[in-house]
């Protein structure tokens, strides 16, 4: 396990929004994850972020930036606009692949509730970029029929008290093409509160990425 790194502050200059972002990139990183917040949060998310370090302590590279301006993100409906949010993904993906050290970099993605869906949808657009998409309580019935053209190793992670959202991952899992798996938290909620979830969310993220960006 690599030493923590601090992140570096960058800003995502995209069309129609410069966009804040924290990155980290280990020394030899096989890939870099870039993180798709859910509805109301923000890169600052805590459950991201420790999401996020321990990936990097796995050696993997990481972004998480926020998907929407602070004016954008004061209007309610841009929080469910999954197109939007798809535009601001698949940026960040060209905006990596613009950096002269990361556009040699696997990409993944790993969106939480809303920001799965746009990550669905980013993967599904960017075919063979993208080696990895990862789900915590995402919410696939947005994203229809995208998933039916994501190419990309897909872990779908749901609580086990989260039924609605099980459900759609159920049905999800159904139409995805790729490798896939479906995993389910005993006893979490959508978020992920309870002592010890996040945690084992944190371990199979890591453990998935070792498999399919390395």
């Amino acid at each position: 396990m690599l030493p923590s790194i601090a992140p570096k502050p960058v800003r995502l200059e995209l069309p129609h929004a410069t966009l804040l972002g924290d990155l980290v990139v280990p020394l030899r990183a096989p890939g870099i994850v870039v993180f798709s917040h859910g509805s109301g949060s923000s890169r600052l998310s805590p459950r991201n972020q420790h999401v996020a370090k321990q990936l990097q302590q796995a050696g993997f590279g990481t972004l998480l930036f926020d998907l929407l301006t602070p004016e954008e993100d004061r209007a309610f409906e841009a929080r469910f606009d999954i197109d939007l949010l798809t535009r601001r993904l698949v940026g960040a993906a060209s905006w990596l692949r613009r950096e002269q050290r990361l556009h040699d970099l696997r990409l993944g993605f790993f969106g939480a509730s809303t920001g799965a869906a746009a990550a669905f949808n980013a993967a599904a657009e960017l075919g063979t970029r993208v080696g990895a998409v990862i789900s915590r309580g995402g919410r696939p019935d947005l994203a229809l029929p995208a998933i039916s053209r994501v190419q990309a190793s897909t872990l779908l992670i749901v609580g086990g008290q989260d039924w609605p959202v099980l459900g759609a991952n159920e049905r999800a899992l159904a139409d995805l093409p790729g490798p896939k798996q479906l995993h389910v938290v005993p006893g979490a909620s959508h978020l992920f509160e309870e002592p010890g979830t996040l945690d084992e969310v944190a371990e199979l993220a890591v453990d998935w990425c070792q498999q399919h960006l390395s």
